[in-house]
């Protein structure tokens, strides 16, 4: 494999990071992360990023996981981050040709994994679109994932609630269209950090972590990417619809929403956790979107529930590894 950048100064991750480009089936080039955690990890967890984020976004998970024993991967999604952008004349625009490709950027990442022997058992997070990759990927069960965890996963598309009713024929009438390259109203190609000053955004209510993605924004602008292409919204309600009529995978699972999310559409979430035989769903009051760079205490209480959650899978995991 071939060393890709991995700015390790913004990145804030453990000791012993490394990036590497990997090209997928369909020729893309990605970029994939790894921090390798304590001296005998646990397991490997996939921190499968959500729409516009990039690999040094996550160094401080890393570290949380490495605190509580493991090691961590992550992955700039096509069209995001230092991999290949889907629309070079528009790089800031966030596209995607069909939103089952990304599984195809996983299948990459998978391999890589197994190709480096990163411990197992292997872990998920899935984080907003990192959630909607996470839930397609376990559906059956071929896939290598012991447990997975979801941070305010990307189970359904807030529209305006007028057109809600109507978001299916909307997605198929104009992800198509000829306009489908272009931003919904609203959008632009500014990265949110620069669309919304602290007080009014809609993802951690950290000062400190909204100023440290200022300065990686500022620092490192060829990690940004603006809003998505109507394509890409089409693409994914039609993802989110055909995921909530499937059932729920047989794997342990734990799921956090924020209190006050304003991203994704909650009633999804709700119901396929209410669907979810024996998992654990943990709405914390409060909590913006991103769970992850909330304040000290939000974080620690979803680390420590999704470590609580990998110590068990992995404890089960292990007689059945062994006779294997």
């Amino acid at each position: 494999m071939e060393r890709a950048p991995l700015n390790e100064a913004i990145a804030r991750g453990p000791e012993g990071g490394a990036a590497y480009w990997l090209h997928t089936d369909d020729g893309v080039r990605i970029r994939f992360g790894h921090w390798p955690g304590p001296a005998k990890p646990r397991g490997t967890v996939f921190l499968l990023c959500g729409r516009t984020e990039y690999i040094e976004k996550y160094g401080p998970a890393a570290a949380e996981l490495a605190a509580r024993g493991y090691a961590m991967l992550a992955v700039d999604w096509r069209g995001q981050g230092l991999a290949d952008r889907l629309l070079p004349n528009d790089p800031m625009k966030g596209h995607v040709g069909g939103i089952l490709d990304y599984q195809i950027d996983l299948k990459a990442v998978i391999k890589a994994a197994h190709e480096l022997a990163l411990p197992r058992p292997f872990f998920f997070i899935g984080h907003s679109m990192g959630g909607a990759i996470g839930l397609r990927a376990i559906q059956g069960k071929d896939h290598p994932f012991a447990a997975a965890a979801f941070s305010a996963p990307m189970w359904g598309i807030k529209v305006n609630a007028m057109l809600h009713p109507f978001r299916i024929i909307l997605a198929q009438l104009f992800g198509g269209s000829p306009f489908a390259e272009g931003f919904p109203p609203g959008m632009n190609a500014q990265t949110y950090v620069y669309r919304d000053s602290f007080n009014a955004n809609r993802l951690t209510r950290d000062p400190a972590m909204w100023a440290w993605l200022l300065d990686q924004a500022a620092q490192e602008p060829a990690l940004t990417l603006g809003g998505p292409t109507i394509h890409w919204v089409a693409e994914s309600i039609l993802e989110c619809e055909a995921l909530n009529a499937l059932p729920s995978p047989d794997l342990p699972c734990y799921c956090a929403l924020g209190g006050v999310e304003k991203i994704v559409y909650t009633p999804s979430v709700h119901d396929r956790m209410g669907r979810w035989p024996g998992a654990k769903f943990d709405v914390m009051p409060g909590a913006e979107h991103e769970i992850m760079m909330e304040v000290p205490a939000t974080r620690a209480r979803f680390y420590d529930a999704c470590a609580a959650l990998f110590d068990a899978a992995g404890a089960a995991a292990a007689p059945i590894a062994e006779s294997a």
